[in-house]
């Protein structure tokens, strides 16, 4: 029994030693691990790989070796194993493409680079990550198809790939993915409809939407029964939708709007779906009733329903859905002509919510109740013309104290327009044209301060017009033509600087004369006076209107001579002062009217020779009938000859001489003021200013020589005042292709550029803001300064290349423009809203903007630049104030630097793109601007401007063979708003220009409404 008590006693020491020394071993394995890489080798790799991927590295800044991989940013690794869990870079502003080596990082679960600037294709790799829960990779610009092989993520719970240019079809080896519930896919190209089989499985939430899938809507999708979000507008379906689907009682939003879908809805519909929030439909080819049952739905919020065919009396009890906030059923067949078609809206005195009412065009017949007043107060936009509502309109209606627009238009309404319309003060637009409305506009109008747009023609209104007009001091069209007003025009309504769009008086009973204050209207485009009973001289204030494009007096009781002064309307296009009692002759100043294309004269006391010349060479373009003693003009008028003067021709020859001699030494004196001081303004400052000794210098000048092959001229892709731009290949980048900025250090306020611009870049960074990679301040071969900017190369060069070169590159389409003009307006609304402090960038123009290989731009030169709410002095406008045409009037005469002269240059820049002038054109003379140019083309007359190369895109695509009337008149509209928006940007007083946030939000409506139309842009 002892002989083996030894052998246990060394038998326990060995398996303490063992145990200590596997201890020692996992201590020491451990701090290897968790001090560097160890056995985490794999995920290491491959997050340096995604990194070497990415073209700005900044945004990954922490992702260096000073840190454990699992303490990067956006990297977060399980506790146990230290393993790369969850990789979260949403919205971090990263451009590059995606590192197949992603597939490595074996133990993800959650991988979302969301809302950043990804291209290129999205690897098959991503099939690998078989514990993958969550994939989002929405809002990037992936092309190509939708890997197959994502089926191998066989866990994958949520699949984001929506807002990219995919295209290909989805794949129907997602039916495989059995913990697949959330698909989103929408805004992409995506076609070959919606497979079948993804029926499979069991999906929460679908949205394709936005996509040219095409085919029908397949009847297994009955099998999702957890189905609660279902989007599917816009993706050119036809068919029926499948009843079974209105059985997923877990349904919160459903939407198939803007497809070709017909048949009916089940009459259960809102007991089968109880808990509805959202229903979208409209722009479908839908019938038979609007369900009654939908008052079951007492979540429902939203009900977008209108250009369907739907019929049947509208039966809706919306006292029962009090989260209702937008009700839009307009064009469908409601109306059956009984007393009680309007009776629903009493119903609706409960949606305390409601924003929207839109029941336009639906054939509704009968009397507006007065429960129209008990609506919600925060209802914003009352909608019910084109229908055959009669009666009074109600007193009640100046209850609804939060409405900004009001259209009644095209009804039967009679009566009195009551005066509780002075209540509403937020009003912004009263559409109450064709009706039968009698009696007197009412005083109390004159309390809507925010109206801009007061549309009462075509009615039976009688009395004055209320003085009280003139306190409405945002007015911008006034359409008071077709009625029966009388009395003199009001003074205050003459001096509302505000029109700018239409003042129409026509076919009225007004008298007396116009008075001198039409002088104040200098930014209206058509005035309308047609038809009244005014009186006395046309007066010469008239000219005020320098902004009119068209301009009717007809049939009127004027006489007298033509003022003279009315040749100052220079943009008109439109004249007519037919049926008057004008004398004298015909004005010869209408001959030099270059804009003029049809005069009408007729019908007045006119004398002596018609001229033949200008719009007179066009008999078709004039008229002058009715005018006895009138001679000469064109054969075609069959009008007598005129009897010679020949002492009075030959004093028209002299003054003619002479005035064109006066004109001639004028011009050469200031030809020679203007060189004398640009030769001034050029020579070279005899100051100095010290380097900026904290800029590092990351080339030298010998590395950008060879780069750029010695500056050679075959590498100049810009040049400029301060600078030259060349393209370069750095050695140390593998070959990657930059753009360097030479300073010309020996121009006066080129040291000063350059500090400014890397003050500025150092400051910003945004994915529409020009990248810039390092500076250099070095000495040259010859030991002088040499200071140079280096920026990422954008190949396809500048926004002035397209729209002026005349080299054989595609030209712009529309949607390309709007996608440029949003880009940039993006980076002004950053510089101006975004960063502190602000920065005002003092010369946008063209060639400041540049172009990356998918066409988005990049503002650049920030060489002027300013920063706003600092002690410095460099707001001060001495010296260098931007580019002539672009820098804003009041720049000229010392006023500060601010955000709205940038609004002023990105008005010119929007107009330049849109007409393919620049604002130093030679036709730009005699008061006439490219401001000007494009204001008198508006509203009706665009297309006559805009750029010869849009003009053709716009008549291919808006042509009757490839698009609805409705659509080529929304086109033209969209174009319209363009141009009016960058007259209102470019407007000479600061505070009348539009906010640059504004502008943006603008520019992405037109875009939202015309991507469903117009092909998509393409270089």
């Amino acid at each position: 029994m002892n002989s083996g008590q030894p052998t246990t006693s060394l038998s326990s020491s060995s398996c303490f030693a063992f145990i200590f020394s596997f201890f020692i071993i996992f201590l020491i394995t451990t701090t290897i691990s968790v001090s560097g890489v160890g056995n985490n080798e794999t995920d290491y790799q491959a997050l340096l790989h995604f990194k070497s991927m990415i073209r700005n590295e900044e945004g990954l800044s922490s992702w260096n070796s000073s840190f454990h991989f699992c303490d990067w940013s956006g990297v977060y690794c399980g506790k146990r194993h230290r393993r790369v869990t969850d990789l979260w870079l949403e919205s971090q502003g990263l451009e590059g493409s995606l590192s197949p080596y992603i597939g490595n990082l074996s133990f993800l679960r959650l991988f979302s680079i969301a809302n950043n600037s990804f291209q290129g294709t999205i690897p098959h790799e991503l099939g690998r990550l078989y514990r993958l829960r969550v994939l989002d990779l929405g809002h990037n610009k992936f092309n190509g198809v939708i890997p197959s092989n994502v089926s191998g993520c066989s866990k994958l719970e949520r699949l984001g790939l929506n807002e990219n240019k995919l295209v290909g079809s989805i794949p129907k080896e997602m039916s495989f993915l059995s913990k697949l519930t959330f698909i989103a896919v929408h805004d992409n190209k995506l076609t070959g409809g919606i497979p079948s089989v993804l029926g499979n499985i069991s999906i929460e939430s679908f949205s394709a939407s936005e996509n040219p899938l095409g085919g029908s809507i397949p009847d297994t999708i009955s099998h999702w029964k957890s189905l609660t979000e279902f989007y599917i507008g816009g993706c050119n379906l036809n068919g029926t939708i499948p009843h079974s689907i209105f059985n997923h009682s877990l349904l919160t939003h459903f939407s198939v709007s803007s497809n070709h879908l017909t048949g009916s809805l089940p009459s259960a519909l809102g007991a089968m779906l109880p808990r509805l929030v959202y229903l979208q439909l409209y722009g479908n080819k839908l019938t038979g009733p609007l369900p009654a049952s939908l008052s079951n739905c007492s979540k429902l919020g939203f009900l977008e329903a209108q250009d369907n065919n739907f019929s049947g009396k509208l039966k809706i009890d919306f006292a029962k859905l009090k989260d209702m906030y937008w009700i839009s059923i307009g064009g469908n067949n409601f109306g059956f002509g009984e007393a009680d078609d309007m009776k629903f809206i009493d119903t609706l005195k409960n949606c305390s919510k409601l924003d929207t009412l839109d029941l336009s065009s639906s054939k509704l017949q009968g009397v507006l109740p007065a429960s129209i007043g008990n609506l919600s107060d925060r209802l914003a936009y009352l909608v019910l013309d084109q229908n055959l509502i009669y009666g009074n309109l109600p007193p009640s209606i100046g209850n609804l104290a939060g409405l900004t627009t009001l259209i009644l238009a095209n009804n039967r309404f009679t009566g009195k327009i009551p005066s509780t319309i002075g209540q509403l003060q937020k009003l912004q637009v009263a559409a109450l044209f064709k009706n039968q409305f009698s009696g007197p506009i009412p005083e109390s109008i004159g309390n809507l301060s925010l109206l801009t747009n007061l549309w009462l023609n075509s009615n039976r209104l009688e009395s004055h017009i209320p003085s009280s007009l003139g306190k409405c001091h945002h007015l911008l069209d006034v359409n008071l033509s077709d009625n029966k007003l009388s009395g003199r025009i009001p003074k205050q309504l003459l001096q509302l600087i505000s029109l700018t769009i239409v003042l129409n008086l026509s076919q009225n009973n007004l008298s007396g004369s116009l008075p001198t204050e039409v002088g104040k209207l200098q930014m209206l485009t058509s005035l309308d006076l047609s038809y009244n009973n005014l009186s006395g001289k046309i007066p010469s204030s008239i000219s005020g209107c320098i902004s009119l494009v068209f301009l009717s007096l007809k049939g009127n009781l004027f006489q007298g001579t033509v003022p003279p002064s009315l040749s100052s309307l220079r943009g008109v296009s439109t004249l007519d002062l037919s049926h008057n009692n004008l004398s004298g002759q015909i004005p010869r100043f209408l001959e030099r009217l270059i804009l003029l294309e049809y005069v009408n004269l007729s019908y007045n006391d006119f004398e002596g020779d018609v001229p033949v010349v200008g719009v007179f060479a066009n008999a078709s373009a004039y008229s002058v009938l009715g005018n006895s003693r009138l001679c000469g003009g064109l054969a075609e008028l069959d009008l007598p000859k005129c009897k010679k003067n020949t002492g009075k021709h030959q004093k028209r020859i002299l003054v003619f001489v002479i005035g064109l001699l006066i004109v001639s030494i004028l011009f050469t004196v200031l030809c020679f003021l203007y060189a004398w001081c640009k030769k001034i303004k050029n020579q070279p400052s005899q100051s100095s200013v010290d380097d900026e000794k904290s800029k590092q210098v990351s080339y030298t000048y010998s590395q950008l020589f060879k780069a750029t092959n010695g500056f050679s001229e075959a590498n100049l892709i810009g040049e400029g005042g301060f600078s030259s731009v060349y393209k370069g290949v750095l050695d140390d980048h593998d070959g990657k292709i930059v753009a360097v900025k030479v300073i010309h250090l020996q121009n006066r306020g080129a040291h000063k550029s350059f500090i400014a611009e890397c003050e500025a870049w150092r400051n910003i960074r945004h994915r529409n803001l020009l990248k810039i990679i390092t500076s250099c301040s070095s000495l040259d071969f010859q030991g002088y300064d040499f200071k140079a900017l280096v920026y990422k190369f954008m190949p396809n060069g500048s926004l002035h290349d397209w729209l002026h070169s005349t080299e054989s590159k595609s030209r712009l389409n529309l949607l390309q423009r709007i996608n440029i003009l949003i880009d940039v307006a993006s980076a002004l609304d950053y510089l101006h809203n975004h960063c502190l402090p602000s920065i005002v960038h003092c010369d946008l123009k063209p060639s400041n903007i540049l172009l990356d290989d998918d066409m988005v731009a990049h503002v650049g030169d920030f060489g002027l630049a300013r920063f706003l709410g600092t002690n410095s002095d460099q707001n001060s406008t001495s010296g260098i104030i931007g580019t002539i045409g672009y820098a804003p009037p009041e720049y000229g005469v010392g006023s500060e630097m601010a955000s709205s002269g940038d609004v002023y240059s990105f008005g010119i820049l929007l107009l330049e793109m849109m007409t393919g002038k620049r604002p130093t054109d030679n036709i730009f003379n005699e008061g006439l601007s490219l401001h000007k140019f494009a204001y008198l083309a508006l509203p009706d007359h665009v297309t006559d401007v805009v750029d010869d190369d849009l003009l053709n895109f716009l008549q291919e695509h808006a042509a009757p063979k490839k698009c609805t009337s409705t659509n080529a008149k929304l086109i033209e509209e969209c174009v319209a708003s363009i141009v009016k928006t960058g007259v209102s940007c470019s407007m000479d007083s600061p505070p009348q220009r539009m906010n640059i946030r504004i502008v943006a939000h603008e520019l992405h409506h037109i875009w939202d409404t015309l991507q469903n139309i117009l092909p998509a842009p393409h270089t």
